[in-house]
């Protein structure tokens, strides 16, 4: 299982969109082939940051999805809202 971890920066006043949208937004992913699960947590110290988790099957999987239409359709509800691009990462089992 390989975990990306992704953290979304929104602009000012986006907030309440890109929540309403996350419902779907999630949706898509995790109808993913690989996909084992999402969440989206909103960092405390600064409500204008959140951390994207989604457990994959493997770092292939999460790359296949972005080549579909649906990665498409994700982008379309969630990167509007964004005030940088996100940084994505991948992280593997863990250690203990």
């Amino acid at each position: 299982m390989v975990l990306e971890h992704a953290v979304l920066t929104l602009r000012s006043g986006e907030a309440a969109t890109f929540e309403s949208n996350l419902e779907a937004a999630l949706a898509i992913i995790e109808a993913a082939a690989g996909c084992l699960g999402a969440e989206v947590r909103r960092e405390i110290e600064d409500p204008l940051t959140y951390l994207l988790l989604v457990r994959w099957t493997s770092v292939d999987a999460h790359l296949a999805f972005r080549e579909t239409a649906h990665f498409a359709q994700w982008r379309a509800l969630t990167w509007p809202h964004y005030a940088t691009a996100p940084h994505v990462t991948h992280f593997g089992e863990p250690l203990r």
